[in-house]
């Protein structure tokens, strides 16, 4: 079973994304800061993340903290997942990704369908689901 960690301020959002990666399979931890997170990843290492921007001691936390867990664990599986196009429209996108300003490995903007995100996580777990299953 594939083990992944959900970093997210928005204790409902990242629990509904929990629900949908358990019923899916998945094990998963949730953790609501930075600093949580880095401490749940040297705990266990996940075989993916995913990973909000904005935090409020920091709204571009995420961006510092992907790179941080580069810096520190090597090559991790990472979703991008944020809302930060609704809150400055800078069009941001998975175009920006890049390994020195943002090592993730995909992007998906808020708010997400489930089964989209299914879907990317799967891909980024390199496990595209087993056949019939449901998100």
């Amino acid at each position: 079973m594939a083990y992944v960690i959900i970093i997210d301020d928005d204790p409902e959002f990242a629990e509904s994304v929990a629900t949908v990666c358990q019923t899916a399979g998945y094990e998963v931890k949730v953790a609501s800061t930075p600093e949580r997170a880095l401490a749940a990843v040297a705990e266990r290492r996940p075989d993916g993340i995913l990973l909000d921007v904005m935090f409020p001691e920091d709204p571009s936390g995420g961006f510092k903290l992907a790179r941080e867990l580069r810096r520190q664990f090597g090559s991790l599986p990472i979703l991008l997942l944020t809302a930060v196009n609704q809150q400055f429209p800078l069009g941001f996108s998975s175009k920006d990704i890049d390994p020195q300003w943002l090592p993730v490995t995909d992007f998906l903007e808020k708010p997400v369908e489930f089964p989209l995100l299914l879907e990317k996580v799967r891909g980024l777990l390199g496990n595209p689901g087993q056949p019939g299953e449901k998100p």
